[in-house]
């Protein structure tokens, strides 16, 4: 039996030609369905209005302290080749090395460790003239104090004293509130990969707190990014002072030598050499000192060098300043965003209701 190709054409069409006017049919009774709740509706946009107004006047605005500063490190080797032979003779390397763990990028993990957040959280500043640790003044903007009532060991807990005598329910709090300070409240970023500046961001409901956080954190950790820089270096430095410290009082008592032994026989018989011995035994002291505090200083200052050369270079672009910037939802704008959430809700409601009604029929 042979198929007409037209006959099945036609089918074709006629059957998307049902399922479009089946599609128009649905919407229209949609729609019809939905006028029918317009009330509804309606009035549960004006309760998302209403939901909004109210969020938007208590809800505490999140202000932000914003520290940038740029990060200068000199290039391993650079500026010292002609001090590089000298040194090398003295025993001292001033051509760099490895670059070592506080390179590049990884000062931005020193802003979010633990140590650096508590020690900058355990810091106190002054606030309206008063003195107070940022530990304490982080729990009073957040009434952690109200919700530890029922606790009569956290009700009236303190953090005064040594940080390394503090109880494990003392230490367990910061590093609670140290997670909650990284996770919401500290930001640190390069806004440009290209470029070496950092920038810091502090968000809080207290704003002087987020300023003052802001200010102690950067100082923290630079503070300890350049000593940590340094430290070997200044360790070689001191080493060197003491020892050329130490060699020129040797000078020092060996001038004094040769006057004394001039002293004591201011009128020699030149015939008796004996009695030069003295002044001649302290003169050889006197050169010998002189010859070894000379290369001493001479190391000295090519570490000094060296010191300066390490020492990285960090410079404030832009500091917090009152007022800060702040992000608060207007009243309108969440008017509206709550009107049109509730008229999305109750549109999505009578739609699952008209659904599990058809289902269940």
């Amino acid at each position: 039996m042979e198929t007409n190709p037209h006959n099945s054409t036609v089918s074709s069409q006629s059957a998307n030609d049902i399922s479009l006017a089946d599609l128009v049919k649905k919407i229209k009774s949609f729609t019809q369905y939905l006028r029918s709740k317009l009330l509804l509706i309606v009035l549960t946009g004006l309760l998302g209005l209403i939901s909004g107004l109210v969020y938007s006047i208590f809800k505490k605005p999140l202000y932000t302290a914003v520290y940038t500063f740029v990060l200068e490190e000199e290039e391993k080797g650079g500026g010292l080749g002609q001090y590089a032979g000298l040194a090398s003779l003295a025993g001292i390397d001033v051509s760099g090395g490895a670059s070592g763990i506080f390179h590049g990028n990884n000062i931005l993990e020193l802003y979010r460790s633990r140590n650096m957040i508590s020690k900058t959280l355990l810091s106190t500043v002054i606030f309206n003239g008063k003195p107070q640790k940022l530990i304490d003044r982080y729990i009073e903007f957040n009434a952690l104090r109200e919700k530890w009532d029922d606790n009569p060991t956290l009700k009236n807990i303190s953090f005064n004293g040594n940080p390394d005598s503090f109880s494990r329910l003392q230490d367990s709090i910061i590093i609670d509130l140290t997670n909650t300070i990284n996770k919401n409240v500290l930001k640190v970023d390069k806004p440009d990969k290209k470029l070496s500046i950092i920038e810091v961001a502090v968000f809080s409901k207290d704003e002087l707190f987020a300023k003052e956080f802001a200010n102690n954190i950067v100082n923290t950790v630079n503070s300890f990014y350049v000593l940590t820089k340094t430290k070997k270096q200044l360790q070689n430095v001191t080493i060197l002072q003491k020892q050329a410290d130490s060699v020129k009082s040797i000078l020092n008592s060996s001038i004094v030598g040769v006057a004394s032994a001039a002293d004591a026989s201011p009128n020699a018989n030149p015939a008796l050499s004996i009695l030069r011995v003295p002044s001649q035994r302290r003169q050889v002291d006197v050169q010998t000192s002189t010859a070894v505090y000379a290369e001493m200083v001479k190391n000295l200052e090519l570490s000094k060098i060296q010191l300066r050369k390490e020492t990285p270079l960090i410079q404030a672009i832009d500091t917090p300043v009152l007022p800060l910037m702040v992000n608060k939802l207007g009243k309108i704008k969440a008017s509206i965003l709550g009107f049109m959430a509730g008229i999305f809700l109750a549109c999505m409601g009578a739609a699952f209701k008209k659904i599990s009604t058809k289902m269940i029929d």
